[in-house]
């Protein structure tokens, strides 16, 4: 039976990191399978073959080939070899949004769920890049869900005299920005977002069910009035299977 092979290239250097050696491995072999490199119902390459071409022991081997088994991406049979089982279905449904109007809008079919809710916070704890900090601030922790599976962590944090303008149905249906934009007679005159990419820590990848060191994109957000006082500040963690940017360059 042909076996689902990745074309021959560099020897991938697992010593560039201090994340274990299997874990790095597993987070290779899933990108093979979520990009059709090792195609559904194919069988993958063998144990051996994979050690001699990652220059690792065949037990590193099957430690991350158990990652994948337990994620039900591969199916191990005895005597036949590992078959991929059906491509996962496409998850990139997730706009980081680059214009006001998008950052507005509510995810169709999401749902939030409010994790902490901490009044009283001292202004200068605030991760304000821009504008001046407001005396105190309601700090939420929220995570978005849409379909069974978290896809954002944020942490939101309100200029507290906003507080009694927003709802609790605000704070499960609307977005950070919108939570600002929408309170009757709040003017928003600068807004700001910035974006890195990066890797889940152990933190994050148990509150967005992911495995170590799965890519994530980091987005603050922040909302200033005419005064120069930092309305909200937002930290968001999205899982990055799920994230899609696109800008409008013309």
């Amino acid at each position: 039976m042909t076996l689902s092979r990745r074309p021959a290239g560099p020897t991938p250097d697992l010593n560039r990191s201090a994340v274990a050696r299997y874990l790095q491995l597993a987070t290779l072999f899933r990108h093979r399978v979520e990009q059709g490199i090792w195609q559904a119902g194919r069988q993958i390459p063998t144990v051996d073959e994979l050690a001699a071409e990652c220059g690792v022991a065949r037990a590193t081997i099957r430690q991350a080939l158990d990652q994948l088994a337990d994620e039900g991406l591969i199916e191990r049979f005895r005597a036949k070899g590992t078959f991929v089982r059906a491509a996962p279905p496409p998850r990139l449904w997730c706009d980081v949004e680059t214009d006001w109007n998008g950052l507005l809008r509510s995810r169709e079919g999401a749902r939030i769920e409010i994790l902490a809710d901490m009044p009283g916070q001292d202004g200068a704890g605030v991760p304000a890049r821009q504008g001046s900090p407001a005396p105190l601030y309601r700090h939420l922790r929220r995570r978005h869900w849409r379909d069974g599976a978290p896809f954002l962590l944020a942490d939101v944090w309100l200029d507290e005299r906003l507080s009694p303008l927003v709802t609790q149905e605000d704070l499960v249906t609307k977005t950070a920005l919108r939570l600002v934009a929408s309170i009757p007679g709040v003017k928003i005159a600068e807004a700001h977002q910035t974006l890195t990419i990066g890797a889940a820590d152990v933190e994050t990848a148990a509150g967005l069910h992911l495995p170590l060191n799965a890519p994530v994109a980091h987005v603050h957000r922040a909302a200033i009035d005419a005064q120069g006082v930092l309305l909200m500040a937002a930290n968001g963690i999205y899982r990055g299977d799920m994230v899609r940017i696109d800008v409008k360059l013309r």
